[in-house]
């Protein structure tokens, strides 16, 4: 009964379009803000911002839906907390 805010990193397969990925992301999801990081090297990471409320659906299937969008390797938790 409570909203909460969750905020992953998203990690993309090696040679995908960041910028389509991201464009993916936003179509299949309802994600609040999304923006790309450097993260050295030149490698680039998604960082994703949802707010969902706990007694609609949880953080793992937000996580789920993201590993499923064709082009993302990898999905992390960065933080969460209610807000």
């Amino acid at each position: 009964m409570s909203d909460i805010g969750i905020l992953f990193r998203v990690y993309p397969e090696d040679n995908i379009d960041i910028n389509k990925l991201s464009e993916d992301i936003k179509k299949s999801t309802n994600a609040v803000n999304l923006e790309i990081e450097e993260i050295g090297f030149g490698i680039k990471v998604l960082k994703v911002f949802f707010k969902y409320n706990d007694s609609e659906t949880t953080s793992s299937e937000i996580e789920d839906k993201l590993k499923n969008i064709k082009g993302v390797s990898q999905v992390e938790v960065i933080e969460e907390s209610l807000i």
